[in-house]
């Protein structure tokens, strides 16, 4: 499985406004966690997603075409970020929920952490909700390169246990290092082919 083209598509403000898609896999994840480096990365192309220090930039559904249609990656708003208004977090929370309820061509979300914290209340709160509506999921653990091999496994079991699934639901990747790309691609190609 190669990504061979991938390209911004829409920022759609709600679903209503989304394309009709087959095959969506969401990247959900804390603001800051490297949602769009994740998605630059796997796609291989740095400029594809809008990367920014500043946490809490995603503010709509942003959608990616890969391999001419084949599936779409779509970029979910980052939640859990402090320095955004009450309203602001309630705006973004309904625009979650209603991706979810909503779309017809979800067939995964790909949960972005950071592999140095252990996940947040927002992280499980968002895949109890996944657990609800019966949405697989996969944890993606990030900046890998900034742990040893033996505490990256150190905090994979660690992450494993904390929300209580298999450390195989859970794939370690780098951009820094380019590591964990090709996990990821078979994944992707799995989702497609039970699609």
């Amino acid at each position: 499985m190669r990504i061979k083209s991938a390209e911004f598509v829409i920022s759609a403000v709600d679903i209503s406004k989304a394309p009709q898609t087959k095959v969506e896999i969401a990247i959900a994840g804390r603001s800051n966690a490297g949602k769009s480096s994740f998605i630059n990365f796997i796609c291989d192309n740095k400029k594809l997603a809008k990367t920014s220090k500043e946490p809490g930039r995603t503010r709509l559904l942003n959608y990616f075409e890969c391999n001419k249609g084949e599936f779409f990656l779509v970029d979910l708003p980052g939640y859990g970020y402090a320095k955004v208004s009450f309203d602001e977090k309630r705006r973004w929370a309904r625009l979650l929920e209603d991706y979810f309820e909503k779309s017809k061509g979800l067939r995964h979300v790909f949960l972005v952490v950071d592999i140095r914290h252990n996940p947040t209340k927002d992280d499980i709160d968002l895949i109890n909700y996944l657990y609800h509506y019966h949405i697989p999921f996969t944890i993606i653990a990030t900046k890998a390169d900034k742990l040893s091999r033996a505490a990256q496994q150190r905090q994979r079991r660690d992450i494993a246990a904390f929300l209580k699934i298999g450390t195989d639901n859970i794939i370690l990747v780098s951009s820094i290092k380019k590591t964990g790309k090709e996990a990821v691609l078979k994944k992707i190609f799995e989702i497609i082919q039970s699609a």
